[in-house]
């Protein structure tokens, strides 16, 4: 599951006239990056929800193989629309990808897969330290203890890739909401894992850290 149905709206002026996926960062759109990555572990599907120009992204994306779970007429947020895009995903544990971050150092889903043990967890997030999280503004996002398990705050930057069982999902009464709500349900029974991504990670969420991106391609060791 692909996210891109947001409004990019930190982006400022440059989310104008097309959707923050398809911003260029070193002369490849965002999306392009994170397809590159998914293609490499060969799902039996690619799903993208769309919400904010669209057709923009339903134009780019279509000949890639990808396809889309619409979300109208208003967005449904990151639970939500996983939730919405489940029809086309089936009812097994799925991959959810941000669209607007860098990776560099190994494909972050391969090694999620290779650590994912679904006997002992419900999800298991990609993140990284502080000290690799280029252009990350404020803390971290969580903590792990020394069997991988989670709690909120810490110097873990949740990555934007993830492995997740999605039971929980029909459980939420709410239309819009954010996966958060699905964590925290799973973070109560003792499920909620993380994984710390060896290389280096940057987010391109904001108008700077399209520069930094580039900088960090230029120097993936840095």
């Amino acid at each position: 599951m692909l996210f891109a149905a947001g409004f990019g709206t930190r982006m400022k002026s440059l989310t104008k006239n097309r959707p923050k996926p398809l911003i260029k960062v070193a002369g490849k759109p965002l999306i392009d990056y994170a397809l590159e990555l998914a293609y490499e572990i060969e799902p039996k599907h690619i799903v993208a929800n769309l919400h904010y120009q669209a057709e923009q992204l339903r134009t780019h994306l279509a000949p890639k193989g990808v396809e889309f779970s619409l979300e109208a007429p208003s967005i449904l947020d990151t639970g939500g629309g996983l939730r919405q895009a489940l029809s086309k995903l089936g009812n097994d544990p799925v991959f959810t990808m941000n669209s607007d971050v860098i990776w560099t150092g190994p494909n972050p889903l391969k090694l999620a897969l290779e650590a994912w043990d679904p006997k002992q967890m419900d999800a298991l997030l990609v993140c990284v330290p502080l000290v690799r999280a280029v252009g990350r503004k404020g803390a971290g996002d969580f903590t792990a203890d020394a069997s991988g398990r989670i709690s909120r705050g810490g110097d873990l930057v949740y990555g934007g890739v993830q492995i997740i069982k999605t039971s929980g999902l029909h459980q939420i009464q709410e239309k819009a909401f954010s996966l958060n709500v699905l964590w925290n349900q799973i973070h109560n029974v003792d499920r909620l894992f993380a994984l710390e991504y060896p290389g280096h990670w940057c987010d391109v969420g904001y108008p700077e850290g399209i520069e930094l991106a580039e900088t960090l391609l230029k120097s993936p060791n840095v």
